[in-house]
């Protein structure tokens, strides 16, 4: 690595100042920056550790019974908290994913966000959810939709001189389920060939009437199958709809051949992981 310089602020003000400078990095946990500057993957002259910016590792409720997350929380602080096994199950088992006990221990929630890598594993849950990104910068604060967020594999929609202030998830409607599932060529410490994360909501009779599905691992960035969703939309939560639905994700996505999968093999576990993950979400509202 290059001779960096080291900033330490202790408020939301300092630390946009530090990151306004040229060559700035924001450091978190630091589990996947600092690899990518050992190899030269990504360049920095200037490191800004977040860790003590008090109101960036934050957990507080919203006025509506929803969640504010601070992007400095660690995934070990999320699976601690309450409130995300109990409110928001799928999210804490995609926490509980991320690499091993140690790396839980360090990586944060907002930096599995900003790697924006297309295989992070919190994000398909933190899509379905319908989580919200606030940002804030020189020009002001905005909130976008989270799979807005990102542009590419390493890249997002942040603008110069913003910092991702927190993470918003709202309140969840009482017959509503959502499940995440990942297939890895080993059970633990590996990145996700492909993720699929659903969430189904139900009416009176037992109908679907809103479904997010989001999957992992097979485009640029996490995205949605749209084509799935409106294949829910209306019809009973049984096994013949979770099949048309799984069958719609996997024409959905047009992924890459790599040293991890084919694209063939990637279309095909999307079909099985997304109709898993629906019957699992239907066994919850059952239960």
């Amino acid at each position: 690595m290059n001779q960096l310089s080291y900033e330490r602020p202790t408020s939301l003000a300092g630390a946009q100042h530090a990151l306004a400078k040229p060559g700035a990095q924001a450091l978190a946990g630091g589990t996947d920056l600092i690899v990518q500057l050992r190899e030269r993957r990504r360049k920095a002259d200037v490191l800004v550790d977040l860790k003590h910016v008090a109101e960036l590792r934050e957990i507080g409720e919203t006025a509506d019974g929803g969640l504010l997350v601070g992007p400095s929380a660690s995934a070990t602080d999320l699976l601690r908290d309450g409130r995300i096994p109990e409110r928001y199950p799928a999210l804490a088992t995609s926490l509980g994913m991320i690499g091993s006990r140690q790396i839980q221990n360090r990586g944060t929630l907002g930096g599995n966000v900003c790697n924006a890598a297309p295989s992070a594993d919190a994000i398909p849950p933190l899509i379905c959810y319908g989580a919200q990104c606030h940002l804030v910068g020189p020009g002001g604060e905005r909130t976008i939709a989270i799979e807005e967020f990102f542009k590419g594999p390493g890249k997002t929609n942040l603008a110069d001189g913003e910092i991702l202030a927190r993470i918003v998830l709202p309140p969840q409607p009482a017959k509503a389920a959502a499940h995440y599932l990942r297939f890895t060529p080993r059970r633990e410490m590996d990145i996700a060939v492909v993720g699929a994360g659903v969430w189904l909501a139900l009416d009176d009779n037992n109908h679907i009437e809103a479904a997010r599905i989001a999957l992992a691992s097979v485009a640029p960035t996490p995205i949605r199958s749209c084509s799935a969703e409106a294949a829910l939309l209306n019809r009973p939560a049984n096994a013949e709809t979770f099949a048309k639905a799984a069958l719609a994700a996997k024409e959905d996505v047009t992924p890459i051949s790599d040293t991890r999968g084919s694209a063939e093999y990637r279309k095909s576990l999307v079909e099985t992981l997304t109709r898993r993950a629906l019957e699992a979400c239907a066994a919850q509202l059952q239960s």
